[in-house]
């Protein structure tokens, strides 16, 4: 029985070197979330890579082959209710194994009312990437931000927000992002599950995220479907507008259709996307 076992992992290990990475996961709090969310302490997995009630925040980490120094944290999207760690997580590990970036995805606590438990995962999430830099051949100048939905916003607070050691998200990458929390175009679950269900005025302008751009924020590169029925694509327009006002360098790119929540998967631009992404990619140094 126990030969099996090995033979198992080499072939585990083996498939996993013929794909390009290697890969190990994190526990983002290994003496206890410092923070209480109200949750039970088990989660659901409502289907094959959707999972809710996240209060164990774990990073996993892909190695590619051949690192150039750059490196991408992901943030999946599910509304701050549920996190989509496959199309908008894992699956994603290939692709940037292929353009020789370090790839990372967050399964962050679900907030429950309480704002600030998602960003501390966030924030300590770039904490040990930083931390973990020189083992992981990561250049901390080159570390992106991804963001999808729901994680577009918490992607784009990482990028406003996190400053340490002289080291911020150099740039960010988002798919048909929430943004703001302002109740005339916000994605009224994501608002209702981060802040509760009546907010004060401060506590919806300190998660707007289009209100905190500075001009040391990272690059951006944004994309959006305009029949997007879920987040109003109102919500990438208004932060490219606040980068560009404030001299940041941003690419948006908004499709005639798609609607929301393709992630990685087959959509009509599906090709288009990736050269663009490539591309920009590969300009920023």
């Amino acid at each position: 029985m126990m030969e099996y076992k090995h033979l198992f992992f080499f072939f585990f290990a083996f498939r996993l070197t013929a794909m390009g990475y290697a890969q190990n996961v994190i526990n983002v709090w290994p003496k206890g979330n410092p923070t209480n969310s109200g949750l039970p302490e088990n989660e659901i997995l409502l289907s094959e890579d959707r999972i809710s009630q996240v209060t164990i925040p774990t990073i996993t980490v892909y190695h590619p082959r051949h690192p150039n120094g750059m490196s991408v944290l992901c943030f999946p999207g599910g509304g701050y209710a549920l996190v989509s760690m496959g199309h908008e997580g894992n699956d994603w590990a290939r692709w940037f194994a292929d353009q020789g970036i370090t790839y990372m995805v967050l399964k962050y606590r679900m907030p429950n009312g309480h704002p600030e438990i998602p960003m501390d995962d966030a924030r300590e999430a770039m904490n040990i990437i930083v931390s973990h830099a020189h083992e992981w051949n990561i250049d901390v100048h080159k570390i992106g931000v991804l963001g999808f939905s729901a994680g577009g916003h918490l992607a784009t607070w990482t990028a406003t927000h996190y400053y340490i050691g002289g080291v911020r998200p150099a740039f960010q990458i988002l798919f048909y992002p929430v943004i703001t929390m302002d109740n005339t175009f916000t994605h009224e679950g994501s608002r209702e599950n981060l802040l509760g269900k009546n907010p004060e005025q401060k506590l919806i302008d300190d998660y707007s995220n289009e209100k905190v751009v500075n001009h040391e924020t990272g690059k951006a590169f944004i994309l959006a479907c305009s029949d997007d029925p879920v987040v109003n694509p109102r919500n990438a327009i208004v932060y490219y507008q606040s980068l560009l006002d404030k001299g940041v360098s941003a690419e948006l790119h908004l499709f005639a259709s798609g609607g929301h929540g393709w992630g990685n998967r087959d959509v009509y631009f599906k090709n288009q996307w990736e050269k663009l992404l490539s591309v920009w990619l590969k300009r920023l140094y």
